[in-house]
C-alpha cells in the first residue's frame, strides 16, 4: 500500500471533533516553519487549541517580497479573517541554515530537473535559500518585511519570537508592543 494510499484509508476511520469556524478565535496569524517538530507541539506550547490562530507555514519562516505567499496569506488573515496580529516563530536548529541554492540545484539535477528550468528561478532560489543566515536574524528579517510592507496596515503589531522544537520554550526576539 503507498503512503498516499495509507492516509486516504485512515481519513475514511476519521471523525473529527472540531467544531471551529475558519475564522481565528484569537486575531492572530502565526507565521511559522514547517519542521514536523512543531506539528501537534506548537499550538500546546502557546496555550492554543486548534483554529484559535491561523498559521502559516513555510521553509525557514522566510518572507521572499512585498506580495509573495506568505503575505498574500497575511492579507487575508489581516482583511478578511480579523487579524490584529502577527507571530513569527522561528525555531532553534532550522534546517535552513544547511540548505543553500547550490545544494538545492545539484539535488534538483540529479533528480532530473532541466538546467533551464532552474536558471528560470535561479535569481530568487538564490535570495530565498542563501539569504538564511541563522534562525534568530531570519525572524528578524521576516518581522522587518512585515512590519514594512505597504500592504499590512500599520495597526497590526508584528512579534517576533523563537521556539525550542523539543521543549517548546519560547524566547521573545521582538515584542511588537515595545517597538
Amino acid at each position: 500500500m503507498t503512503l498516499i494510499e495509507e492516509i486516504m484509508e485512515a481519513n475514511e476511520r476519521h471523525e473529527s471533533d472540531y467544531k471551529g469556524g475558519h475564522k481565528p478565535e484569537k486575531e492572530l496569524a502565526i507565521v511559522t516553519c514547517m519542521d514536523t517538530r512543531l506539528v501537534g507541539m506548537l499550538e500546546g506550547a502557546l496555550g492554543l487549541k486548534r483554529g484559535d490562530v491561523k498559521v502559516i507555514k513555510t521553509a525557514g519562516n522566510t518572507i521572499t517580497g512585498v506580495f509573495d505567499q506568505t503575505i498574500r496569506s497575511l492579507l487575508v488573515c489581516v482583511y478578511e479573517l480579523g487579524v490584529k496580529e502577527i507571530a513569527v516563530i522561528g525555531h532553534y536548529s532550522c534546517g535552513m541554515i544547511k540548505t543553500t541554492a547550490a545544494s538545492l540545484k545539484d539535488a534538483m539535477i540529479k533528480r532530473g530537473i532541466n538546467i533551464d528550468a532552474i536558471k528560470m528561478i535561479e535569481k530568487d532560489l538564490e535570495q530565498w535559500a542563501d539569504g538564511f543566515k541563522t534562525p534568530e536574524e531570519n525572524v528578524k528579517q521576516a518581522v522587518k518585511a512585515i512590519r514594512e510592507n505597504p500592504l499590512i496596515a500599520n495597526d497590526v503589531k508584528v512579534h517576533g519570537l523563537m521556539i525550542e522544537p523539543h521543549s517548546g520554550k519560547l524566547d521573545w526576539i521582538i515584542n511588537g508592543y515595545e517597538d
